[in-house]
């Protein structure tokens, strides 16, 4: 696999939730086949309707909700804040979770990880911001229509609307600069 990789929004696969209720489109993940054996997986998913979330024992979440007014989750009978546009919030994938939405249909954007295979960070920039990152897997997911990345010793990136850019086998201290409305993940194994 290249070091680096530019997946396009286009080109992503879609399939049906595991509890069946939906439809996801999955960006990236580490490995594994269909919803089982991988350590991390980011994905988009469309909620239609207020309703139920699928079960992932053993996994962490990580929700932001990408367009739409929000919604408000029910984690384990607790309400949640109002998740608005851009808002993260994580959960545990054991949980009993559902969604209100707070107006008409969304679409969010889901980091699902093993925290005994992976530590995870997950941080929205919006502007510019020059960062820098030691973890071996980093992710820059546009959450505009154009967010321009320069990593030190790359040509510039131009992603588009929920492109994502993955860089693997990190063993350095990466230099990102970054322009727009981004979401960045770093993720480390254990």
């Amino acid at each position: 696999m290249n070091p680096l990789q530019l997946l396009r929004a286009q080109d992503y696969p879609r399939m049906p939730w595991k509890n069946g209720g939906g439809f996801t489109e999955e960006i990236t993940r580490d490995s594994g086949e269909g919803l089982e054996g991988f350590g991390w997986r980011l994905s988009i998913a469309d909620i239609e309707a207020s309703g139920g979330f699928s079960v992932f024992t053993g996994y962490q979440r990580i929700i932001t909700v990408l367009q739409g007014d929000g919604m408000r989750l029910l984690v384990d009978g607790q309400a949640s804040r109002p998740l608005l546009p851009f808002d993260a919030f994580a959960f545990a994938g054991q949980s009993q979770v559902s969604c209100k939405l707070l107006g008409g249909k969304i679409r969010d954007f889901n980091l699902i990880y093993s925290p005994q295979r992976y530590r995870a960070r997950l941080q929205w920039f919006d502007g510019t911001s020059r960062f820098f990152s030691s973890a071996s897997t980093v992710l820059l997911f546009s959450g505009s229509n154009q967010v321009e990345v320069q990593l030190a010793g790359h040509d510039l990136e131009r992603l588009g609307l929920y492109d994502c850019l993955r860089l693997e086998g990190n063993d350095a201290l990466l230099e990102l600069q970054v322009q727009g409305r981004f979401c960045l993940i770093e993720l480390i194994p254990t």
